[in-house]
């Protein structure tokens, strides 16, 4: 790639000759990309020390051309609002139709994940196909379609919970994917109770493990170690738990099938009774993909956002006081449409997700043309990952962005490039009012009705999972009983 800063002439090259020198880090490659895998929160931190707001890193291996990492909110802006498939009107900058377009989101670029969730899901296509696979799924997600999922989420919370005996010491990471695993399943999937049923989750928990440490998930990134030497090798145990799981999945979609019923309105029905412009309808592997996609991608994320919210509440007693505070001037009879409003709860909520971002970049994004932005300039082909967990991490926006402070989010509303979760643009997560929704109620039902403490006021350390950070202990605590 070459430089230069973007000056008002028109000339590309005028603008190369004097645009700013983007820096890449110190360090071999091989050995960055190592780290990168291995312990990700230390490889971006001192990054960010060495090059604030843009980086040039090789190590990541996206694409034919360089790949540029960056933190700055109006670069994410530029970037994230210029995309093939703009999210909305609402979030577009005002350009010409050839800058909206000017970068483009391919799904291949996500092909890390392709050994667990196929290559015919939302995430992993791109352009029209991606538009409509993603407006058909939408409706679940969002609406009057949250207020019917509101009760049963806060009665699987219960569920949870009485399986603990008061003394008990659990980790609060694997009570919270149950709890996030049965919820996507039930209120988006439509799984009925029964042992089938039962059987698809706990091979899917086992599928999802299978890449829960750093070491597990370097599998993902190395071609060479994606060997199947039997089952007592880490890529055959992977294989042999991805043919349980298919087999399940292919039985339900066959039953689904074999006895339809127009009165369903989950998620997985919609998309077999989707059909083409042609007529066609999904074939059984387009569905088996989108509904390991769902599964995996729908509790895995939320599943870590509440156990991260347990924790910075345990380890910070006065915010959960002040929390509780708030939830028990709910009338006895408050709705959850009611809990999910209270201002003080969603503030923890969006704190956590700021403080422990579960994803740490958004998805990747590549340049269709010459592109000047911030006094820098790119060529085509570049490929821009807009950096999640260091723009939530930049005392520019967040003041004293290590203490957990809710209030932040009280006093200040941030921009969709300050605060960004779930991505932006035309891959902004199509889950997140759901996500959001459950980690509310979830944390509600917990703290309203139960009590709980950490085993240790040690820091609980992020480190990966997959493609996404979790915390590294589970969150051990006890359960102390009701309140």
């Amino acid at each position: 790639m070459k430089s230069g800063v973007a000056t008002k002439s028109p000339s590309v090259q005028s603008a190369k000759q004097s645009s700013k020198q983007l820096q890449k880090p110190k360090g071999v490659s091989l050995l960055r990309r190592l780290e990168w895998i291995l312990d990700p929160v230390t490889y971006l931190e001192r990054t960010q020390i060495q090059t604030p707001d843009f980086f040039e890193e090789e190590s990541l291996g996206f694409g034919s051309g360089p790949t540029v990492v960056t933190s700055h909110p109006k670069a994410m802006q530029y970037i994230l609002s210029r995309d093939r498939i703009a999210s909305s009107k609402k979030n577009r900058v005002p350009a010409t139709a050839k800058n909206r377009q000017a970068f483009s989101a391919p799904g291949e670029f996500n092909r890390i994940l392709s050994p667990l969730i196929g290559t015919a899901s939302a995430i992993m296509l791109s352009g029209e196909q991606h538009k409509t696979r993603r407006q058909l799924m939408a409706p679940a997600f969002h609406g009057a379609r949250l207020d019917t999922y509101g009760q049963i989420i806060c009665d699987l919370t219960h569920s949870q919970v009485t399986a603990l005996t008061p003394g008990q010491t659990f980790a609060a990471r694997s009570l919270t994917q149950q709890l996030s695993l049965q919820t996507i399943a039930k209120v988006v999937l439509g799984f009925a109770d029964g042992p089938n049923s039962q059987a698809m989750l706990d091979t899917l928990t086992e599928t999802a493990d299978s890449f829960g440490s750093p070491m597990s998930a370097m599998l993902l990134f190395f071609d060479a170690l994606q060997k199947d030497l039997g089952k007592w090798s880490p890529w055959g145990r992977f294989l042999e738990r991805r043919h349980q799981l298919d087999e399940l999945l292919y039985a339900e979609i066959d039953a689904r099938l074999q006895q339809p019923d127009a009165g369903r309105t989950d998620i997985l029905s919609m998309l077999m009774a989707a059909r083409t412009e042609a007529g066609d309808a999904l074939s059984k592997q387009e569905l088996r993909d989108e509904l390991t996609a769902l599964l995996l991608a729908g509790h895995e994320t939320t599943a870590t956002a509440i156990a991260w919210s347990l924790y910075w509440l345990h380890r910070d007693t006065g915010v959960k006081e002040k929390l509780l505070d708030e939830l028990d001037a709910l009338a006895p009879d408050a709705t959850p449409s009611e809990i999910a409003r209270l201002p003080y709860l969603s503030a923890v909520c969006k704190e956590t997700l700021r403080r422990s971002p579960v994803a740490m970049f958004t998805f990747p994004r590549v340049a269709q043309e010459p592109v000047d932005f911030l006094g820098y300039h790119f060529e085509p082909e570049t490929v821009f990952l807009g950096c999640i967990f260091l723009t939530h991490q930049r005392p520019d926006i967040y003041t004293n962005p290590s203490i957990f402070r809710p209030e932040r989010f009280l006093e200040k509303k941030f921009s969709p490039n300050e605060f960004i979760p779930f991505g932006n643009g035309s891959r902004r997560c199509v889950g997140e009012a759901l996500a959001q929704y459950e980690q509310k109620l979830a944390i509600a039902t917990l703290l309203r009705h139960y009590s709980f403490r950490l085993v240790h006021q040690k820091s609980e350390k992020a480190r990966r999972r997959g493609v996404t950070l979790a915390p590294a202990k589970g969150v051990p605590m006890i359960f102390q009983g009701k309140r």
